[in-house]
């Protein structure tokens, strides 16, 4: 049987060859590296009016880098989920009296509807919270939304920290979504352009220890997102009468058809 077995060997090993010889025929003809043309040459960024002195301030308050401990919460071990979304806001307020000017501040009417949710639940501003982590450390933070007066939202982000809860994120603009991708908080708002829209990745930053708008930029929307005047209703169909079919129309009909 051993004989046998070598022919069989043999004969298994030429058949190995041939394939081996046939594949890499075909390696060889098919595929392989192709030039894509010409590569462009790269240009550098040339500044422009070198000779104007840089900026010192910034234009205005983007709510970038704004940060508080809440008084009067405690967070143990460190999970923010066992907190009450309202109780949360109501002692954020103590921590930072409200102001009727200014970017990331609430409106008067939005504070007495905050005070008022205990009571009055239905008209309460403040929306279900949601959990992610932010900011790498294996916590989740809590992300809140707040209502505001003409279709705009408050968005805080809520860190605990050393036993306590810090705020991380304050700003308020009129919104279109908020989403949350990776570790990114994600806030898309309108342009006065039509058809386009402002894309914030707010991005937790370990050196200021605040969220920060790490990519803010203008797209351009969806054409089935973007706002589409109403159409104006058709008027009524004319219902059964008996008046001639050579009768002018009075003027009330006239009328209520415009």
């Amino acid at each position: 049987m051993r004989p046998q077995r070598r022919v069989r060997c043999r004969t298994a090993v030429a058949l190995g060859a041939v394939v081996g010889a046939v594949l890499l025929a075909g390696c060889g003809t098919g595929g392989g590296l192709r030039s894509a043309g010409p590569t462009p040459a790269a240009i550098g960024p040339a500044r422009l009016w070198p000779q104007l002195p840089p900026a010192s301030a910034a234009p205005y308050d983007y709510g970038e880098g704004e940060t508080a401990r809440v008084p009067g919460i405690e967070v143990p071990d460190g999970d923010v989920h066992r907190l009450a979304p309202v109780t949360v806001v109501q002692a954020d307020l103590k921590a930072r009296p409200n102001r009727t000017s200014g970017r990331n501040e609430l409106p008067a009417d939005t504070v007495r509807h905050i005070v008022a949710c205990r009571t009055e639940p239905a008209s309460c501003p403040v929306l279900q919270p949601y959990f992610r982590d932010l900011t790498g450390d294996g916590e989740d933070e809590m992300v809140l939304g707040i209502r505001m007066p003409g279709r705009q939202l408050s968005v805080r982000v809520y860190m605990p920290e050393a036993g306590g809860l810090m705020r991380i994120l304050s700003t308020a603009d009129a919104v279109i979504s908020v989403e949350l991708a990776g570790r990114d908080l994600i806030i898309r708002t309108p342009s006065v352009i039509t058809g386009y829209a402002y894309r914030t990745a707010w991005t937790w930053d370990s050196r200021q220890r605040a969220m920060l708008p790490a990519e803010d930029e203008i797209l351009r929307m969806p054409a089935s997102r973007t706002p589409r005047p109403k159409p104006t209703a058709a008027p009524p169909s004319p219902g059964p009468t008996t008046a001639k079919p050579t009768a002018a129309p009075s003027v009330g009909v006239s009328a209520e058809r415009r």
